[in-house]
């Protein structure tokens, strides 16, 4: 096995949202799983947003300096119909959030057909599509043109789709990137685990180690840059 690095996961959930745990404690999860960067990315709609990506930010600047990885703050914007994607996406980061994730059309959520699409063409705006399913080769290839990375995940369920994915973003050039959608301290991954999921997409090695550590930290430098 090449040396793989650390670990790096942009899609968990807290409290503010539907998960299970204080950031503070994901993220002390996430260090002695060997993590070096970690990214909360609560759902948000009309709802929430200003309170998820309050609290949130909040905890980013009340502990700068006093982690022991890098924290970043994000939305994940969820089952908002795809004419207003763009919307929610401008608010949260207007709002203060480092990185949007959207959550795609996965093969186990009823999430808007159209979702995909209205996502992956927010250049500049949208960083992750997560769990995109049955993604089309056509948005695939728009990701690509974009610079919107498209998720490979280890949730049960919206991991069905994750074969699919990985073929279409090799025909595109779209880039992968390995996440957990993590809601309780169980879900997160270890490097290896992450790499050994894609491989099971059907990555080979190079691709699979692009997947888990170089595409990582291009998103970690474009989010630090904002």
């Amino acid at each position: 096995m090449p040396n793989l690095g650390p670990r790096y996961d942009f899609h968990t959930h807290s409290i503010f949202s539907d998960g299970m745990l204080l950031p503070a404690a994901l993220i002390r999860e996430a260090e002695v799983r060997g993590h070096a960067a970690l990214g909360i990315a609560d759902h948000i709609d009309a709802s929430n947003i200003e309170e998820v990506v309050k609290a949130l930010t909040h905890f980013a600047k009340e502990m700068k300096g006093k982690l022991p990885l890098k924290f970043f703050p994000g939305v994940e914007v969820s089952y908002v119909m795809p004419e207003y994607i763009i919307e929610y996406c401008k608010k949260a980061r207007k709002l203060g959030a480092k990185y949007i994730v959207v959550h795609g059309e996965s093969p186990v959520e009823s999430v808007y057909p159209g979702t995909n699409h209205a996502a992956v063409s927010q250049k500049g705006l949208v960083d992750i599509l997560a769990h995109p399913g049955n993604i089309t080769e056509e948005d695939a290839r728009l990701a690509a043109q974009n610079g919107i990375f498209l998720e490979l995940t280890s949730r049960k369920g919206h991991r069905e789709g994750n074969r699919h994915v990985a073929e279409v973003a090799r025909k595109t050039g779209a880039k992968l990137i390995v996440d957990t959608d993590s809601h309780v301290d169980s879900d997160l991954m270890t490097q290896e685990q992450a790499y050994a999921l894609a491989k099971e997409a059907g990555l080979n090695d190079e691709e699979a180690l692009t997947a888990v550590s170089k595409n990582p930290l291009e998103l970690i430098a474009r989010i630090e840059s904002r």
